[in-house]
């Protein structure tokens, strides 16, 4: 057995499924091409064991050959749309986030929650999008983003105990650290529907999330609008974004609803 990332199963390099999901979850979100070395370091694998395998994946065509090393294929993207719940999704809240783009010519995203990280789904930005350390497939932690805290409200309270077990990361100096504040954060998300973020994350990037919400108030993803400090003012933007949340809801129930 290898030890993965901590958001990734276990593999068993001894079996040929073991070693193809080794490498292929080798890959991270910023990747721009791996090379043979870096990717046996990342797996374990022996390399003359590794070089096969990559092969085999060039091959069939999940990975792709490039001038600085591997990178996974349009291909492996293509598999990931095909997610039936996401694609859905997708499908749903993209008029919303046209929408919200439109009125706001800031970036818009769409996350949603896997274990106790906000991945992201979709993005859309224009020409003058804020440097944003979020990217589509994407991890980013649930108390420092806005996405994240609107996700975190409306979950059941054992996650956000585990959350807090964990660690409440600092990445900048105005990432929220206490506990009690967040707790204290995310009432006040459960109370106003929107949820806002001020330089947590990344510095100079400000950002308001609502949450997609099921019929029993479960989150199923969450739309929010990031800009730079400088110039965006995320309170301005808040109804604007719960519309666009509430929009993906309904049309996710009435599509969902028995016929």
């Amino acid at each position: 057995m290898t030890s993965p990332p901590p958001d990734q199963p276990p593999v068993d390099l001894r079996t040929v499924l073991g070693k193809v999901v080794a490498v292929l979850f080798a890959f991270r979100a910023d990747d721009h091409g791996v090379s043979l070395a870096e990717l046996a370091r990342r797996t374990g694998m022996p390399k003359g064991t590794l070089h096969r395998v990559v092969g085999d994946l060039v091959q069939v065509r999940l990975l792709d050959k490039a001038d600085a090393g591997y990178r996974l294929s349009g291909q492996v993207f293509q598999l990931g749309m095909r997610a039936s719940v996401e694609r859905g999704l997708l499908e749903v809240a993209t008029p919303f986030m046209e929408d919200l783009y439109e009125r706001t010519h800031e970036t818009v995203h769409l996350g949603v929650l896997d274990e106790a990280s906000v991945v992201y789904v979709a993005k859309i930005g224009g020409h003058r999008q804020a440097t944003s350390p979020s990217r589509i497939g994407g991890r980013m932690p649930l108390h420092c983003t806005a996405i994240g805290k609107a996700l975190l409200a409306h979950s059941p309270p054992e996650l956000l105990a585990r959350v807090v077990e964990t660690g409440l990361a600092r990445r900048t100096p105005r990432t929220v650290t206490a506990p009690g504040l967040l707790r204290r954060q995310l009432d006040r998300v459960a109370e106003t529907g929107v949820a806002y973020e001020y330089e947590e994350s990344a510095v100079g990037i400000v950002c308001v999330a609502a949450p997609v919400l099921d019929a029993v108030e479960r989150p199923v993803a969450a739309i929010s609008v990031t800009g730079p400090a400088t110039r965006f003012r995320p309170e301005g933007s808040a109804t604007a974004v719960k519309a666009a949340a509430a929009g993906t809801a309904a049309v996710l129930a009435r599509r969902d609803a028995p016929h």
